[in-house]
C-alpha cells in the first residue's frame, strides 16, 4: 500500500473556475422594454432615469410627497450616458451601505464596484478578501463544515507505520469532503451587514488542495488551501427574487450590467486561504 504523495487536489466542485459562460456573466444583452415588461425595472434610482437619461427632481421620486405634481414628466437636466451612469454607481454606494457597515471587511463593496465601473471584466483579487474567506472557513457556520470533515476522514486513515495517507483512501476523502457544507458567506445575520452577503454571498466554484502533510508517532497535521472563486454579476433567476428586487442596489446593478445603454461587464473574484487541519493518533 502506497502514501500519496502531496501536493494533491482532493476536491473540486462540478462548477467549473473561469466560467464565463453563466448567465450572471452577461452583460448589455437587454433593451428597455424587456427590463420593463419581464421583470418590472421601471423605477430604478431616485437620481437618474436611465431610460430617457434625465436627472430626476423631487417631484419625480415616488418617496416624496411632490411625486406626480407634473403628471410623470421628468423636469431634470437630460443627460449623456456616461453621466447617468456615474450617477447611478455614486447612488449604489450610497444603496450598499445597509448591507456593509460593520467589521473589516465592510469596504471591500466600495472596491468591487469600482472593478464593476471600469467595465473592463477584469478579476478581482484582494487581501481582505483572503482574510474573509479564511475567517470563513474557520467559523461555526455548519454542523458539516469542511474542515471538520477533512479532519475526522484523515484521521480515521493514517497509516502511522509508513507515516503517510494512503493513496486509495483519497477517493473515501473527496467523497467525504462533498458530503460537507462548503464555504459560503449566507450566515442568517453577520454576512448581511459586514459586506460579504453582497460582494460574495455564494461561491461559485471551489478547489481544495492539500499542500503536505506531516505525520509522528503523535499525530498528524496537514497544510491545506482553499481555492473560491464567484461571479460579481446578476443573472435573471437573481433579479426575480423578491430579496434582490426589493432593494434599490440590485435593480440599479441589474441595469448596469444588463441594459444595452450602459454594458457594464460583470467579472470574476477569487479567494484563497491556506489552513493547517490536525489530529491526535
Amino acid at each position: 500500500m502506497s502514501n500519496a504523495v502531496f501536493p494533491a487536489t482532493v476536491f473540486t466542485t462540478q462548477r467549473c473556475f473561469n466560467d464565463l459562460s453563466t448567465d450572471d456573466m452577461r452583460y448589455g444583452d437587454m433593451p428597455e422594454d424587456r427590463l420593463k415588461r419581464e421583470f418590472g425595472l421601471n423605477y430604478i434610482s431616485n437620481v437618474v432615469d436611465p431610460y430617457t437619461l434625465t436627472r430626476l427632481t423631487a417631484f419625480d421620486n415616488p418617496q416624496s410627497r411632490f411625486a406626480g405634481t407634473y403628471g410623470g414628466i421628468h423636469r431634470g437636466a437630460k443627460l449623456s450616458i456616461q453621466q447617468c451612469a456615474q450617477l447611478l454607481f455614486e447612488e449604489m454606494q450610497v444603496t450598499s451601505l445597509p448591507f456593509s457597515f460593520i467589521g473589516p471587511h465592510r469596504h471591500l463593496i466600495n472596491q468591487m464596484l469600482s472593478n464593476f465601473q471600469s467595465s473592463r471584466g477584469v478579476d478581482f483579487h484582494n487581501p481582505q478578501l483572503d482574510i474573509a474567506y479564511r475567517d470563513k472557513l474557520h467559523s461555526d457556520y455548519a454542523v458539516k463544515k469542511t474542515i471538520s470533515i477533512m479532519q475526522e476522514t484523515i484521521g480515521s486513515f493514517i497509516d502511522y507505520t509508513s507515516r503517510g495517507y494512503p493513496q486509495e483512501r483519497l477517493g473515501d476523502l473527496t467523497s467525504a469532503i462533498k458530503l460537507s457544507v462548503l464555504p459560503k458567506f449566507d450566515s442568517l445575520i453577520l454576512d448581511k451587514i459586514n459586506g460579504m452577503g453582497i460582494t460574495i454571498h455564494d461561491v461559485y466554484a471551489t478547489k481544495i488542495d492539500i499542500l503536505r502533510l506531516d505525520v509522528n508517532n503523535y499525530g498528524w497535521k496537514a497544510s491545506v488551501r482553499f481555492t473560491g472563486q464567484d461571479h460579481f454579476g446578476l443573472d435573471v433567476s437573481d433579479i426575480r427574487k423578491q430579496k434582490f428586487y426589493q432593494f434599490q442596489f440590485f435593480r440599479i446593478w441589474f441595469v448596469l450590467q444588463r441594459f444595452n445603454k450602459f454594458s457594464f461587464r460583470p467579472f470574476l473574484t477569487t479567494m484563497q486561504a491556506v489552513i493547517d487541519i490536525k489530529g491526535n493518533r
